[in-house]
């Protein structure tokens, strides 16, 4: 497993909370709170990307 360093959760209303991680080589990490061991890797454009949306409504049926 890489050395992933979490940021504090993000939690929508009514919504599964997820967070966000980044490693020493400069990749991404997404995953549900509490699975941290069961994530999505990326690069840090893409996972940027997708959050920006979530959090400007168009893709809230994600969470």
């Amino acid at each position: 497993m890489p050395d992933i360093t979490w940021e504090a959760p993000f939690c929508g209303e009514g919504s599964s909370c997820f967070r966000l991680g980044t490693d020493p080589h400069g990749n991404a990490y997404i995953t549900v709170n509490g699975q941290e061991h069961h994530y999505l890797t990326d690069s840090r454009e893409a996972l940027r990307t997708l959050i920006t949306d979530i959090k400007a409504g168009k893709a809230d049926h994600l969470l």
